[in-house]
């Protein structure tokens, strides 16, 4: 059986920011959101809270649980987002710190332990 030759394809390095790569105005802010909504519902499945109970302890109701679970995250700010995990029982650390150089524009990132 012969070989096919696979043709070669040409990949571009992403930012790190899918929302930037495609060229959305504000990046930063949808990134953060997702990143937060990703750890939210996870803690939600964790444990396995049903959306109405996700929603008692959210202060949210049914609803925009789901549109949470499943990241229409326009009706929600970051600061809700944040809000959200402080009511999960997790703590919520914001750091500032100067940038390596002045020449760069300054980033938003969230890490989850």
């Amino acid at each position: 059986m012969a070989k096919k030759r696979s043709k070669k394809m040409e990949v571009e390095v992403g930012s790190g920011n899918v929302f930037a790569d495609l060229g959305f105005p504000d990046a930063a802010e949808l990134d953060i959101k997702v990143r937060l909504a990703v750890e939210i519902v996870r803690i939600i499945n964790a444990r396995r809270l049903s959306q109405v109970a996700a929603g008692s302890v959210l202060k949210i109701n049914q609803p925009k649980v789901s549109a949470l679970k499943n990241y229409k995250l326009e009706g929600f700010s970051v600061e809700r987002l944040m809000t959200f995990l402080l009511a999960l029982g997790h703590d919520v650390e914001i750091h500032v710190k100067p940038r390596r150089t002045y020449r760069t524009t300054g980033r938003l990132s969230v890490a989850t332990t």
